[in-house]
């Protein structure tokens, strides 16, 4: 029988095309660290991956290889490792495949931690350069003989700069480049990376995915695009059977099992019931944040709005080409006669908080929390103001959100 290939009938029915215990529609919660074998030579041989089966909690679990699949039908990806915070997977992968003497080109406009680790990287001999990602050319420009890797996120968080993604990824491809892409802020429902060309997508679950700020969780897919074989990085013991996964493979045994930042069976299992509802949930806050960001640009108090949905942004074209719809987060500035505080103090339905893709609208005062840390001089080179605000948007009634938004600007 052909399975139904609808974006959310494949995530609500994937577990059950599968052997699922019991008949039951999910997959079970399996709480346990260590697996038994009857016959010692059994164990040894899915220790040496001549038959599957499962060694390690920190490596394998079916709660866990279950979301795994599901992910993999989300981003057309062939193969998918999750770890335990979307940190961790972009943290383990630079590990796994560069070493000291690499380099690396990354989009300029980063979540503030991936930042932070860049320069980590970056102090213990794997060189970054950070270019501007909305232009192909800047990232052409920082490319060097030693180059293996280039990583940029679909829209910038938080301000909301629309990378590149088809030109770099063909950039990529003429130069035999490593293509990652974070797509955390699009999610696979609004765009797949592997249409531009991604060897590597990254997701931390814990946002759109996950969708309800319950459990933390990151994942990198395979898309079967890039040529491992022609990578100098690839450990001879990881380059047994298809090349197409050499890399994956290796991200599992050098970042997962080394570095042991493991998902658990529990916050799979939260990840894997949200990830159902994504398309539904992507639909009504993309279409909140468009509403919302219509009547900011529209009001006095505001200076300035930064969303891709609004034709004055700089890459609402290529948004347009790009994503579904133009996503669920956006950013803005009060004018320099209008409080911060005061308005914040005044918001009562968007909830005062950080994170992102909660069904709850989430709002945040920028410069003074998740970016307090860099510096005025930094934020500044990052165009963030002292008076800029992110909203992530939620999935509350459109007009319960406008209401509350003319209330605090009034």
């Amino acid at each position: 029988m052909k399975h139904p290939n609808g974006f959310t009938t494949r995530i609500v029915h994937s577990d059950r095309r599968s052997t699922v215990e019991h008949g039951s529609l999910h997959k079970p919660i399996h709480a346990t660290v260590a697996y038994g074998y009857e016959d010692a030579r059994e164990l040894a041989a899915v220790f040496q991956g001549k038959q599957p089966g499962y060694t390690y909690g920190r490596q394998v679990n079916p709660t866990i290889e279950a979301l795994q699949t599901k992910l993999d039908g989300m981003e057309d990806g062939i193969a998918t490792v999750c770890f335990g915070t979307g940190m961790a997977a972009i943290g383990t992968t630079l590990f796994a495949l560069l070493r000291a003497g690499d380099h690396m080109v990354s989009s300029s406009f980063l979540f503030g931690n991936t930042n932070s680790l860049f320069n980590t990287f970056d102090s213990h001999g794997i060189d970054v350069s950070f270019a501007d990602a909305t232009d192909v050319a800047a990232v052409a420009a920082s490319i060097t003989p030693a180059t293996k890797l280039v990583f940029v996120e679909t829209i910038a968080n938080p301000r909301t700069q629309v990378s590149a993604l088809q030109e770099i990824g063909e950039l990529c491809q003429q130069r035999g480049l490593i293509y990652v892409v974070d797509n955390t802020m699009t999610s696979p429902y609004l765009f797949q990376p592997k249409s531009v060309g991604a060897s590597l997508v990254v997701n931390s679950l814990t946002k759109y995915i996950g969708g309800h700020g319950n459990a933390l969780g990151g994942a990198v897919t395979e898309t079967g695009l890039f040529d491992w074989a022609s990578f100098s990085n690839i450990y001879p013991e990881y380059q047994g059977g298809p090349a197409a996964k050499w890399g994956i493979t290796q991200i599992k045994k050098k970042g997962l099992r080394d570095f042991g930042a493991a998902l658990g069976p529990e916050a799979a299992h939260h990840i894997a019931i949200g990830s159902e509802t994504l398309a539904l949930r992507m639909t009504q806050q993309s279409r909140n944040a468009q509403a919302m960001c219509e009547l900011l640009d529209a009001h006095p108090s505001v200076s300035q709005v930064y969303y891709p949905g609004l034709p004055a942004h700089p890459q609402h074209a290529r948004a347009q080409q790009l994503f579904r719809h133009p996503g669920a987060l956006f950013s803005f500035e009060l004018r320099d006669d209008v409080d911060i505080w005061d308005f914040m103090g005044k918001l009562d339905v968007v909830v005062k908080s950080s994170n992102l893709g909660d069904n709850r609208t989430l709002a945040i005062p920028v410069a003074h929390t998740i970016y307090y840390e860099m510096g005025p001089e930094r934020r500044a080179s990052m165009g963030i103001a002292d008076s800029l605000i992110r909203i992530s948007v939620g999935i509350e009634d459109t007009q319960d959100l406008l209401d509350d938004l003319a209330a605090a600007l009034g």
